[in-house]
């Protein structure tokens, strides 16, 4: 799998605007984006507005967003890694991961009851969420380290949604658009895992199911081979720019199927079986 983020450049956290040319258009992008998350108004494709705009330039729109609402008192909660699973990176059309950053108000519960309003075009992608024992910070991590610092694993829901009109993104667009977060779901239940199996996340198995129709499945090893892997990978390319990955957070390693759409009155399950499952509902 191309790993096309490694040399993202970390946005020097300061107060003091950008002067170069380019760092002003990437901030005014961010600040679209952010101004469209409250209005609700998608914005035209950035790829289209930049000549030749990089992975790292999306990664720079993106930390220009977090540090804003950082300073406007939002409390980080956790990381997710996105398109790590054969599915989404076909339906997206690319062949790397990503990443992005979510905040506490943006996390729900088990049978939350959530308005579709809230977002612009939502889609729902059933994953596993990672609480982190300790904090883990690379780069050098391993498998087994990003293993062993993981203290808890829930059933877990991501509620994608874009910024961009109509979904029409490329891997600048989404990055740029905070890895097109919306909201996470969460169970309050672990599942049954034991984490001291090195093959049983790899053959864990999950269904996504929209209103009681399954519409897909995967097992571990279809989110990047190992659901932990995405882990230790977002552990190092953080590391590498001195971000480390806090104990207690909680990070998504990426969805096991093909995100599908959802609308008000709906509702949408991340099944595991027999060790859990987490259900959320979408209102008017």
């Amino acid at each position: 799998m191309t790993n096309t983020t490694n040399n993202w450049p970390r946005v020097t956290r300061t107060a003091t605007p950008p002067e170069d040319a380019h760092q002003v258009e990437l901030a005014s992008f961010a600040t679209e984006l952010l101004i469209a998350s409250e209005s609700l108004i998608p914005v035209p494709p950035l790829r289209n507005r930049m000549h030749g705009m990089t992975v790292q330039d999306a990664y720079v729109v993106q930390e220009y967003q977090l540090e804003k609402q950082l300073a406007a008192g939002r409390v980080l909660a956790g990381r997710k890694v996105g398109l790590t699973s054969p599915a989404m990176q076909q339906q997206l059309g690319v062949d790397s991961p990503d990443f992005g950053f979510f905040f506490d108000d943006m996390v729900h519960y088990n049978a939350a009851m959530i308005p579709a309003s809230r977002f612009i075009q939502p889609k729902v992608e059933p994953e596993l969420g990672f609480v982190l024992k300790e904090t883990l910070q690379g780069p050098g991590v391993t498998l087994e380290q990003a293993a062993a610092a993981i203290g808890a694993v829930y059933p877990a829901i991501e509620i994608i949604d874009s910024r961009i009109t109509d979904w029409d993104i490329s891997l600048v667009d989404t990055i740029a658009d905070n890895a097109s977060c919306g909201a996470i779901a969460v169970g309050t239940t672990p599942l049954a895992i034991d984490m001291t199996d090195p093959v049983g996340l790899l053959n864990i198995e999950c269904s996504l199911v929209i209103d009681g129709t399954v519409t897909g499945t995967g097992t571990g090893a279809d989110v990047m081979g190992h659901p932990v892997a995405p882990l230790a990978w977002l552990a190092n390319v953080l590391g590498e720019h001195g971000v480390a990955l806090e104990s207690g957070q909680l990070i998504l390693p990426g969805s096991f199927t093909k995100a599908m759409p959802v609308v008000a009155n709906s509702s949408a399950a991340a099944d595991f079986g027999p060790l859990g499952s987490l259900t959320i509902y979408f209102t008017d």
